[in-house]
């Protein structure tokens, strides 16, 4: 009779225990019909143990993805292996709302899934549980980390003032493109451009003048790109623009509207209008510029030569083979 009622009140307690841990546990048979449904479950669904009991998981809540998760359930089933299902996998099983104020900013609880089997006396897998955990903090932190680490990488490559690229970012951009022209044969130019007489902007205005006046050129710019170019401040009030799939001749209309746009513009600094012009180097790939490096010296001498040239002009780089 002591043992009867120790029996009984172990199993009191095991009862209480599934009911109260706060994990979600449901039994499925093999027909996916529900044999047990704890309380953290009900508590998150609204539905009673007793109500849905005997029912069809997949029936009571269309919205799961059944075809995917009958497939894990199968290999449970068969293997007699767990299964494991990652909020990084999919971000809930159940539509939970999410009541937490911590992390209110979820609408749905985060979940992680464990699928056991459960094996009769004979060592037959006859049901499946579902383990459920609430991760919605976790994943939350974790979203918002990679958030402020893509926040931060974007600010890594960017040049505060202009916030066109930096010059490191913009010569991995203007390497890529090489790369992409060694192997594919892509016609690609390099533009270099400069603001004419800037030491005597500074010299005449002030630094904070001659900071408005590389915003402004660098505005410019930024509104004469297309989504695959790649536009850097290379150092001072020097830039760099990086031309996908563009000879020198279409790079040479880019590099005269851009030009025309810089000398018709304004840039205004203590009630005092400032006006600038830029010269510019163009140089596309022929097979005898064998580096990223060679590529960017051609196309800072045919800067050079639109310098000496007068300034406020565009000069391309002459290959040998033209």
């Amino acid at each position: 009779m002591a043992d009867d009622q120790s029996a009984m009140n172990e199993l009191h307690w095991l009862i209480d225990m599934v009911q109260t841990i706060e994990v979600g546990l449901v039994v499925l048979d093999k027909d996916y019909n529900i044999q047990l449904w704890n309380g953290f479950m009900e508590n998150h669904s609204g539905v009673s143990p007793n109500s849905i009991k005997g029912k069809n998981l997949f029936k009571q809540f269309d919205y799961l993805p059944s075809k995917w998760l009958k497939h894990k359930m199968e290999s449970v089933f068969q293997l007699k292996n767990r299964a494991f299902i990652s909020w990084e996998q999919r971000p809930f099983i159940f539509q939970f709302k999410n009541y937490r104020p911590i992390t209110g900013r979820a609408d749905f609880m985060y979940q992680n899934v464990t699928l056991l089997p459960l094996s009769s006396l004979t060592g037959e897998v006859t049901h499946l549980s579902m383990i459920v955990y609430d991760v919605t903090d976790v994943a939350i932190n974790k979203l918002q980390l990679k958030a402020v680490n893509e926040s931060l990488e974007v600010l890594s490559q960017i040049d505060g003032l202009t916030q066109l690229y930096n010059r490191r970012h913009w010569q991995l951009c203007m390497q890529k493109e090489f790369d992409r022209n060694s192997r594919y044969g892509d016609e690609t130019t390099l533009v270099m451009l400069d603001i004419d007489n800037f030491k005597l902007i500074n010299d005449t205005y002030g630094h904070q003048a001659g900071d408005k006046v590389i915003q402004n050129v660098s505005h410019l710019i930024k509104k004469s790109l297309r989504e695959t170019d790649c536009a850097g401040r290379y150092g001072g009030e020097e830039f760099g623009v990086v031309l996908a799939n563009t000879p020198a001749a279409n790079a040479l209309f880019f590099a005269e509207r851009l030009r025309k746009k810089v000398e018709q513009s304004e840039t205004v600094f203590d009630e005092q209008i400032i006006k600038v012009t830029i010269s510019i180097g163009i140089c596309d790939i022929q097979p005898e510029v064998l580096t990223s490096e060679a590529w960017l010296c051609l196309a800072d001498q045919a800067l050079y030569q639109a310098k000496e040239s007068g300034r406020n002009s565009c000069a391309i780089h002459q290959h040998n083979n033209n």
